[in-house]
C-alpha cells in the first residue's frame, strides 16, 4: 500500500499538453520532473495520451473508462467488476478468450482492474503490434457480446474470487467493513467486488445496460507509454478508435456522506491473526474537491510517515518503543472523497487503547506546535525525487496518468504538480491537520477506529 500511495503521488508530476480537437504542442519544454507526455482528443471525444519512453522497444497500452463501482445502481454492487471480466468473453467479431490469446500470440500480456471511479484494461507488448491492440480494444468498446454460457460461468468465477480474496482473509473483511462504516450513504462504502447476495443475482440485461450506458469513446482515456510518439501513432489512432461513434453519457451524481457525532468502533477477531493491530480511517478531500488541501495532505503524510527518520516511526517505534509498525497514508486520487488511514501494531506489553492515544498525540503536537521549515523542505524533496524515479517505468506512468484523468484531475494539475507542491507552507499543513486529522474536532464524521485481534484479545475502551 505504501508503495502504491507513493506512486500515486508521483502521478501529479506528469507533464502533458493542453486538450483540443487536434494534437497541440507543449507551451514549454518538459523539465526533469515531467514525462514529456503528448495529448490529443479525437472528434468522438476520446482522449489519447502518449508518454514517450525509448529505453526498450515495448509499450504499455491502457484504456481507462470513467466508470467504476461507485457508479453502479443500488442493489447491483460489483457489476462494474463483473463487466470487466465479461469484456474478455467476446464480441461480434472476436470469439470468447480470443483477445487475450491474440495478445499472448504476439508476445505480450494483458489484464484489467476495476476501482470505485474507473475501469482499466491494459496490455504490454512490442510497439510494432500496437495498432492490432487498438483495433481489438476499439471493437470491444461498443461491441461486447458474450455467449450466455460464458455469462453464467464467469459469475461463478467472480463469486469464487470474492470467497478467496475477501471472505477467507480476515484482513480484507476488516478493511471492507471499515470503509463501509466510514462512507455512510456513499457508494465508496460498497466493496468493488460486490456484496455476495447481490453478486448471486446478476442478470445479463442489467450488466448490458451498465455497459451501454457508460462504455463510450467520449467517456474513456487511452494512455500509451513506451517506445512511441504521438506523431508515430496519430493515424492508427484515428483508423481504430476514431471509427467508434460517441454517445450521450450521464453525469456522475452521487450522494454525500451525512454528518455525525457518534464514534464508530469496529472489532474483528480471527484465529489467523497473530498480532493485534489498530486502524483509524478519516474522511478528507480528494484532489478534485480541493487541490491545495490535497497537496498539503500529501506533505503531511510524508512528514509524518515518509521514512525511518520522520515523526511517527522515529517517535513511537525508535524512541519510545511503543509500536513495531506504523503506517499513515493519504488517498486523494478519487472523484469524490479522499481519506486518511492510520494503523499500527503495538509493541509487546502496550495496550491498544494507549497506542491510540499516542498516535493521536502525534497529530495534536503538529496542530499545537507546528512543523519546521526543514521538515517541509525535506518532504518536498522526497516527493519530487520519487516523481523523477517514476519516469523510468514504462507501465507506471500509464497507470498514474490514467488514474489522475479519470478521477477529475486536469492536464494543468498534472503538469504543474511539482511547482504547486513547492508553494505549500507550514501553515497550510497545520491547517489540514487541524481540520482532517484532529483527534479532538472531527470533519463530517469522527474517525472509524478498528481493532483486528487474535481470538483471545479484547480491546480496551477507545477514548
Amino acid at each position: 500500500m505504501r508503495l502504491l500511495l507513493m506512486l500515486l503521488m508521483c502521478a501529479l508530476s506528469l507533464t502533458a499538453h493542453a486538450q483540443g480537437s487536434q494534437p497541440v504542442s507543449s507551451t514549454s519544454a518538459p523539465d526533469h520532473f515531467g514525462f514529456g507526455a503528448e495529448m490529443m482528443t479525437l472528434k468522438n471525444g476520446l482522449q489519447v495520451v502518449v508518454i514517450p519512453n525509448h529505453r526498450v522497444p515495448v509499450v504499455t497500452h491502457m484504456v481507462w473508462y470513467k466508470v467504476g463501482g461507485a457508479d453502479e445502481a443500488m442493489g447491483q454492487s460489483g457489476s462494474a467488476h463483473y463487466l470487466e471480466h465479461l469484456m474478455f468473453k467476446g464480441t461480434q467479431t472476436q470469439a470468447p478468450g480470443e483477445f487475450s490469446k491474440m495478445v499472448k500470440t504476439l508476445g505480450g500480456n494483458d489484464n484489467a482492474f476495476t476501482g470505485h471511479d474507473y475501469t482499466a484494461y491494459f496490455q504490454s507488448i512490442s510497439a510494432e503490434h500496437l495498432e492490432k491492440l487498438m483495433a481489438m480494444e476499439a471493437d470491444r468498446m461498443t461491441g461486447l457480446s458474450p455467449p450466455e454460457s460464458h455469462f453464467e460461468s464467469e459469475k461463478k468465477v467472480v463469486i469464487e474470487e470474492r470467497r478467496q480474496r475477501t471472505d477467507n482473509d480476515p484482513r480484507n473483511v476488516f478493511g471492507e467493513q471499515m470503509h463501509s462504516a466510514l462512507f455512510v450513504n456513499h457508494p465508496y462504502g460498497r466493496p468493488i467486488i460486490g456484496w455476495m447476495d447481490e453478486m448471486n443475482r446478476y442478470q445479463w440485461p442489467d450488466i448490458k445496460k451498465f455497459y451501454d450506458t457508460w462504455y463510450a469513446p467520449n467517456n474513456a482515456v487511452v494512455v500509451i507509454s513506451g517506445d512511441v510518439t504521438l506523431d508515430s501513432i496519430r493515424d492508427m489512432v484515428k483508423r481504430t478508435y476514431g471509427a467508434v461513434p460517441s454517445k450521450s453519457v450521464p453525469m456522475r451524481t452521487r450522494p454525500t456522506v451525512p454528518p455525525a457525532n457518534g464514534m464508530t468502533s469496529l472489532t474483528l477477531r480471527d484465529k489467523s491473526v497473530e498480532q493485534p493491530s489498530v486502524e483509524m480511517l478519516m474522511i478528507a478531500p480528494s484532489f478534485r474537491q480541493n487541490k491545495k488541501e490535497a497537496l498539503a495532505l500529501q506533505l503531511l503524510e510524508n512528514i509524518m510517515d515518509g521514512g525511518a527518520a520522520t515523526r511517527l516511526y522515529k517517535n513511537l517505534v525508535v524512541d519510545q518503543k511503543k509500536a513495531v509498525t506504523i503506517n499513515f497514508g493519504y488517498q486523494g486520487m478519487a472523484y469524490d472523497y479522499g481519506f486518511l488511514s492510520l494503523s499500527a501494531t503495538p509493541a509487546e506489553g502496550v495496550a491498544l487503547d494507549d497506542l491510540v492515544q499516542l498516535l493521536q498525540n502525534q497529530f495534536r503536537q503538529v496542530i499545537s506546535s507546528g512543523i519546521t521549515q526543514q521538515e517541509l523542505d525535506e518532504a518536498v524533496s522526497r516527493l519530487q525525487d520519487s516523481a523523477i524515479f517514476a519516469r523510468d517505468s514504462v507501465a507506471g506512468p500509464a497507470m498514474l496518468f490514467g488514474q489522475a484523468l479519470t478521477t477529475g484531475s486536469s492536464v494543468a494539475d498534472l503538469e504543474n504538480w511539482h511547482r504547486d507542491i513547492e508553494k505549500i507552507t507550514t501553515d497550510d499543513i497545520i491547517h489540514v491537520a487541524r481540520i482532517y486529522a484532529n483527534p479532538d474536532q472531527f470533519y463530517i464524521r469522527p474517525p472509524v477506529i478498528g481493532y483486528l485481534l487474535p481470538l483471545e484479545e479484547t480491546p480496551e475502551k477507545t477514548p
